[in-house]
């Protein structure tokens, strides 16, 4: 029989206090609602389609979210999709797909989605609690881009996929390499962000708050004036009312200037 040390199962406790089931199939999602029952888990909605879950994640605010991949209704990814597109207090919060389809296109499509793990059926009690566990001690960056919103996909760690796809970049890196890493992915976003800016205003200006925020904290950390100076100017601009591409481009083209020479590739 599984079993969890206690203290094991304490810090999955904040996550595991309000938990939306989302599933068509009646007995399936019973038998998930049992198991995260075991892990200790608080209050447990279960809905059966995309449009109820949706209304649901509004309310509930849920701390970790388990979506059937299709069904009657449902769209996993779709889901996982709109949660992170939206203004929810839970859209960070962690979403693990279940599904018997676990061919590798479906995993890669899931991951794309926004989706943080990938749990394949039949699973067992301690299948679910080791991506619970994941989500929950192993956070991952999250990536607010104009293509893609969710965690960093290069950490997606799914125990079903071992193939020669995944980066080769996920190697650890040290400090320096790190902070180099985010300041570029940020500046990629930021050129991404302005450029397709119409196609979806809204999350281009999310997406541009973020990666200012994250030069910002790269400025500090680095005790570099001429970036913090470039973001302030940048984050004065967001401040001033009603952002456009027009009056985003001169700040955000400051900071693209103090690129590496080198093209960028486009990132969301």
């Amino acid at each position: 029989m599984f079993s969890v040390d206690r203290r094991r199962l304490a810090k999955l406790a904040p996550m595991l206090g309000r938990v939306l089931v989302v599933d068509p199939n009646p007995h399936a999602a019973r038998l998930l609602t049992e198991i995260i029952k075991s892990l200790g888990a608080g209050e447990i909605v279960v809905e059966p389609s995309e449009p109820r879950a949706m209304r649901t994640a509004a309310d509930l605010e849920p701390g970790i979210i388990f979506t059937e991949r299709n069904g009657d209704n449902l769209d996993g990814e779709s889901l996982a999709r709109a949660i992170r597109r939206s203004s929810f207090a839970c859209r960070r919060s962690p979403i693990i797909m279940v599904t018997a389809d676990a061919t590798a296109s479906t995993i890669l499509g899931a991951r794309d989605s926004g989706v943080h793990e990938f749990l394949r059926k039949p699973f067992t009690s301690a299948d679910l609690f080791k991506r619970v566990e994941n989500v929950a001690l192993k956070p991952r960056d999250w990536v607010e881009a104009l293509g893609y919103v969710g965690p960093d996909r290069r950490r997606f760690n799914s125990g079903e996929f071992s193939g020669d796809r995944k980066r080769k970049a996920d190697k650890p890196v040290n400090g320096a390499e790190a902070m180099a890493a985010a300041r570029d992915q940020a500046m990629r976003i930021l050129a991404a962000a302005l450029d397709q800016f119409d196609t979806d205003p809204l999350q281009a200006v999310r997406a541009i708050r973020e990666q200012a925020a994250t030069l910002k904290s790269l400025a500090m950390k680095a005790s570099d004036s001429r970036l913090a100076v470039a973001v302030g100017a940048l984050e004065v601009t967001l401040a001033s009312g009603p952002a456009s591409k027009a009056t985003l481009a001169a700040p955000i083209g400051s900071l693209l200037a103090m690129a590496p020479p080198e093209p960028m590739k486009r990132a969301g």
